[in-house]
């Protein structure tokens, strides 16, 4: 065995702040974000009473919408694992969830990231925000959420349907 050969372990970073040059992104894949089955049901229920209503004033009608199992489903989201050297000549590996412009970033830039620890632990910290010091840009990737994947017209009709419950319970009190 060659004693000179020193290969270079990739680690996770444990520090919320790095700075270090961009080595490579490599190949993103598809995440799932989780949506919890309690939120779902309130938001569900909530909606049902507005739809419900609506059908009755109308007769009839009203949209199909999405099934209880695609929004369970949950969005998906990019991630892409980036590797890094920092000051300290390590080589680093943290994720980048979501997208950036193409231009963004480049083999080489001098970069300060700002990283937030995963639920698993197994899994290296996310990008929050990134300081290209090469460009001087701040970029902030954006992922889908549970809330934008229910959507504005399920959460306003949730937000309806739960004014609607206050309401009779309101005037149930007062009588």
């Amino acid at each position: 065995m060659d004693a000179d050969l020193h290969v270079r372990r990739v680690v996770h970073p444990t520090e919320r702040i790095v700075t270090g040059r961009l080595l490579r992104h490599m190949e993103g894949y598809p995440r799932e974000v989780r949506v919890g089955q309690p939120v779902l049901v309130v938001v569900l229920a909530a909606a049902g009473l507005v739809r419900l209503l609506f059908r009755l004033l109308r007769r009839g009608g009203g949209g199909g919408g999405r099934s209880f199992k695609e929004l369970k489903k949950g969005p998906e989201f990019l991630v892409t694992p980036v590797r890094l050297r920092d000051t300290a000549d390590r080589l680093l590996e943290v994720e980048l969830h979501g997208h950036l412009p193409q231009s963004a970033l480049h083999r080489g830039d001098h970069l300060q990231l700002t990283l937030q620890t995963q639920r698993d632990a197994d899994l290296p910290p996310r990008i929050e925000r990134i300081v290209n010091l090469t460009t001087g840009q701040l970029l902030t990737p954006r992922t889908a959420t549970v809330w934008s994947h229910l959507g504005p017209p399920l959460l306003l009709q949730a937000a309806l349907g739960v004014l609607l419950v206050l309401g009779v319970a309101a005037c149930s009190a007062l009588t």
